[in-house]
This record gives C-alpha cells, sequence and structure tokens, in this order.
C-alpha cells in the first residue's frame, strides 16, 4: 500500500469514494473539481493506493490564521472505502497528512466532520489519532 499524490487517473475511483462518503457525484463533474483544485496551489491531494486500487482520499488546503502567525491545513475531505477499513489504512493516511502539513509549515491541522450517526466511527478514528473535538460548525448555502 502506498499514498500519494492523486492524479486525473484517479477520477472514477474518488467518485466512489465521495459516493461513500455522501457526496454523490459523476465522473464529469469530479474531474472538472479536480482540475480546479489541482490548479490552485493551495490545495493538495492524497490517495492510498492498495495494490494499483484507489480505498482512500485526503483532500486538503493550506490556509493562514487571523488568530495566530502561521498557517494551518484543513482536511477538506478524508475516506477510506468501506471494504478496505479498519486495515491501518486510514492511520497511514492521515500520518502522510500530517508528515505534508509539516512540510508546508503548518502549525495545526483541522476538519469538520458531520454530526450523523454514520459518521460516528470516523470521530472516534479522529479521537484515537490525536484529534480533540474543539468547536461547532454551522454552514449556510447560498444557492
Amino acid at each position: 500500500m502506498e499514498i500519494r499524490e492523486a492524479t486525473i487517473n484517479d477520477i472514477p475511483e474518488l467518485v466512489g469514494l465521495m459516493d461513500q462518503l455522501g457526496y454523490p457525484t459523476s465522473v464529469d463533474k469530479m474531474k472538472s473539481r479536480f482540475k480546479a483544485i489541482s490548479s490552485n496551489s493551495s490545495y493538495h491531494t492524497l490517495v492510498a493506493d492498495y495494490n494499483g486500487k484507489v480505498v482512500g482520499m485526503a483532500g486538503l488546503c493550506t490556509n493562514l490564521f487571523y488568530e495566530y502567525d502561521g498557517s494551518y491545513v484543513r482536511i477538506v475531505s478524508f475516506v477510506v472505502d468501506s471494504n478496505y477499513r479498519r486495515k491501518g489504512i486510514g492511520e497511514k493516511l492521515i500520518k502522510q497528512v500530517e508528515n505534508w502539513a509539516k512540510e508546508q509549515e503548518a502549525i495545526a491541522i483541522g476538519l469538520n466532520s458531520g454530526n450523523r450517526e454514520e459518521r460516528k466511527g470516523a470521530h472516534q478514528f479522529y479521537l484515537d489519532m490525536g484529534y480533540k473535538e474543539k468547536s461547532i460548525g454551522f454552514t449556510k448555502n447560498l444557492v
């Protein structure tokens, strides 16, 4: 198993992973999003490749703090294929995320995870990896 940077060739498998995360999409829409994301230097996408199959992904974005000096990385998207969970893949992927964040000289990592019953396992995973429950998030659709 290797953690590597995502490529356009990974799009079909990323579509399946986004569906498992609760955000169904099409190959064409994901391809368009990925092209826009890849062209923005603040973003970085990692995948977990298990014998040639993408079984996990982490979508990352580097941001600047208003309240502190320095920058942080936000995990915008994180998922491991349900058929490959509890095999250490998520742990390897999150450790690579942390390594990448350190390479960017980030001083912290943040993420949001939905308050849905099916996300409780993910919440426990983050706690087990040393992340702390810190705040509540709010959102408002503008379209």
